[in-house]
């Protein structure tokens, strides 16, 4: 009897610990999945961040610019004849187009003629011409459209009449007028009645900038000055050549020939200089 409870004590606390032990491995079971889902979670959030973060490098690197290269120039001013003059195979048969005395009255008008036609051109300034503030934001806009400026002195005197110290002012004062509204140094420097002297040629290239007169033209002489009679002579003059620099002004009726003078180049087969493919100092 005494071995028969014994035996009875003996199987309780065998099925005992044997419970205990099923229940411990069954909570050790039921942790595991739990364990292994959270750790599955930190990497599935893990690497959700860092496929956003390399969507969004991505989609930065598409909107930043590319750096371009400056292109080579293709001319350069040939000061035998102020042409612009292929420098490897850029094409021969074009022409440069100058307005001068800007932003006179009609210079917005005529830069919004060019631009229309696609025509590049350089805007050569006047410093009395940008006492305004109106005056500023012409000359500012004509930038904006895409067309190189120039220096044509402050008050547009003739250079040979000046004292060296006078020439400077002239030239440097406008040059900082230019760069305040528009944001850079002019390029490109021509000097009123194209009269300029030793000093000031040397002035110009020390401030590396392109001296510059021009072809041929005609629109301040009095038979010229209506728009017929000078779109005649834009076109058929003996001097229009390959690489012609064209010399216009802001006048009315040089404004009102501008779209019959870029026609009839372009029927001749003439094309147009970019200022900015032009070879610097």
């Amino acid at each position: 009897m005494l071995i028969h409870r014994k035996w009875i004590a003996f199987a309780a606390v065998t099925l005992l610990l044997t419970a205990c032990t099923d229940q411990n491995t069954a909570t050790s079971d039921e942790k595991e999945p739990a364990e292994e889902q959270a750790v599955s979670k930190e990497e599935q959030e893990t690497e959700e961040v860092k496929k956003e973060e390399a969507a969004k490098e991505e989609a930065e690197a598409e909107e930043k610019p590319e750096e371009v290269a400056a292109a080579d120039p293709q001319y350069r001013i040939n000061s035998a004849n102020w042409s612009a003059q292929p420098i490897t195979d850029a094409s021969e048969k074009v022409v440069l187009v100058t307005i001068d005395d800007a932003p006179d009255k009609h210079a917005m008008e005529m830069a919004e003629t060019l631009k229309s036609q696609n025509v590049p051109a350089i805007f050569f300034v006047n410093g009395h011409f940008l006492d305004t503030d109106e005056e500023k934001q012409q000359l500012k806009k004509i930038h904006e459209m895409g067309f190189a400026i120039g220096n044509h002195t402050n008050s547009h005197p003739n250079l040979r009449d000046l004292t060296e110290e006078q020439q400077t002012d002239e030239i440097l004062q406008l040059n900082e007028t230019i760069e305040q509204i528009i944001g850079e140094k002019p390029k490109f420097f021509r000097a009123p009645h194209g009269a300029n002297t030793d000093f000031s040629k040397q002035l110009v290239q020390d401030q590396g900038m392109v001296l510059m007169n021009w072809t041929y033209g005609y629109d301040w002489e009095q038979q010229y000055q209506n728009a017929q009679s000078l779109t005649n002579i834009m076109i058929n003059t003996e001097f229009l050549n390959n690489g012609a620099n064209l010399l216009m002004h802001d006048r009315e009726w040089t404004s009102e020939a501008l779209p019959d003078i870029i026609q009839g180049l372009k029927d001749k087969g003439y094309g147009f200089v970019d200022p900015e493919a032009i070879e610097g100092i």
